[in-house]
């Protein structure tokens, strides 16, 4: 992917996140090009799933702690590691590693404690998977 800024599509519904231009075509390229399949175990939306999540967890805990990772504390508690946890979705189940904090207070709002299936995540990853057949297919097959 470019570093350029890309500009971004209005996916013309009200409240659902717009891509850049060219990102779906870009993920369906490499996907191809590498023979990993869309959906599935491995699947290109598995994968795109994993790293949204890790992304948000660490964004939680860099909230939760007040400090980026390797930053200066804040105050006396810290990351601590990362926990397995493997959640079922719409397009199948994602084990991502959720951090820990020294003084074991962080609580993920994404991925909730004992939590084993996302609520409300599966309709924005379905909703992606939408758009990037769409767009895909209003540009032909290559």
């Amino acid at each position: 992917m470019s570093t350029q800024t890309d500009a971004v599509t209005d996916s013309g519904n009200d409240g659902e996140a717009a891509l850049p231009d060219g990102l779906a075509e870009q993920l369906l390229a490499a996907a191809k090009a590498q023979g990993v399949a869309l959906t599935g175990p491995g699947g290109l939306l598995t994968g795109l799933t994993r790293q949204v999540l890790q992304t948000a967890l660490e964004a939680e805990m860099t909230d939760h702690l007040g400090h980026e990772h390797g930053g200066t504390p804040a105050g006396e508690n810290v990351r601590n590691g990362h926990s397995p946890k493997t959640v079922r979705t719409e397009i199948g189940p994602v084990t991502v590693k959720v951090p820990r904090d020294r003084a074991g207070t962080f609580e993920p709002a994404l991925v909730p404690k004992h939590a084993r299936r996302l609520t409300g995540f599966d309709e924005a990853v379905v909703s992606l998977y939408a758009n990037l057949i769409k767009g895909h297919g209003d540009r032909g097959q290559r």
